[in-house]
């Protein structure tokens, strides 16, 4: 039923579009002159200079994120990580956690509002992957996400692959000062996807935080980690 309804969410969000993707393109640092657009990775340093009337579609979305992504392996080697996830699993989604322990041993005698009922645990489940399930649609949606080159987050990062949410807060370069997670979705916004950054309430910036914390269930807390 999972896999069913995030289908449903994604299929809005990945559509095919119509539009004619970018063609010309060049690599390489400096500042674009003309009517360019300097389009950054993730990493602050990767660089690719697009058309500044490269049409913000799906298709030149995803030839800006494989020029950005070609140029990046090929100075590392070996940074496969991309195609494992490709390989393994599409649009995956980890359950949250099971909380039927409330029912039983010190758990249950602990509870400080009450006893919890079944209709508890199970509204704690959809609400929280009525949350991740918005966050993989924003994550998989350019225009959701105000990409003004049709860029997502997808791209680069299959089922929110080498985010590494647990890691932070921790000292990026790219600002030169200690961030959190959100701050690293909105650098990833204004650069990669040359949108503008959301509110630390926004929805969708909640929504993101939510899919990609649950990408990564189950990993140990290692703040500050590169």
């Amino acid at each position: 039923m999972r896999s069913i309804i995030l289908a449903l969410f994604l299929a809005a969000a990945c559509g095919k579009s119509s539009g004619q993707p970018a063609t010309e393109r060049t690599s390489g640092s400096g500042t674009a002159s003309g009517s360019g657009t300097d389009v950054l990775l993730c990493d602050g340093k990767t660089k690719v200079t697009i058309p500044g009337n490269t049409p913000p579609t799906r298709a030149s979305g995803q030839q800006v994120s494989d020029a950005l992504m070609a140029q990046w392996k090929q100075q590392n080697p070996g940074g496969a990580w991309e195609e494992d996830v490709r390989r393994s699993h599409a649009h995956a989604i980890k359950p949250p956690a099971d909380n039927r322990a409330v029912f039983t041993g010190a758990q249950r005698d602990a509870q400080t509002y009450g006893q919890y009922t079944e209709v508890d645990l199970l509204t704690w489940e959809r609400e929280t992957l009525r949350a991740v399930y918005e966050g993989a649609r924003v994550f998989h949606s350019g225009e959701e996400l105000g990409s003004t080159i049709g860029v997502s987050c997808d791209m680069c990062h299959p089922d929110a692959a080498n985010t590494h949410p647990e890691t932070y807060p921790k000292f990026q370069p790219q600002m030169g000062r200690v961030v959190l997670l959100r701050d690293m979705i909105n650098w990833c916004i204004e650069h990669p996807l040359r949108g503008t950054a959301f509110a630390a309430d926004d929805r969708r910036m909640r929504a993101l935080e939510t899919y990609i914390y649950a990408q990564r269930s189950g990993t140990p807390l290692t703040y500050g980690k590169h």
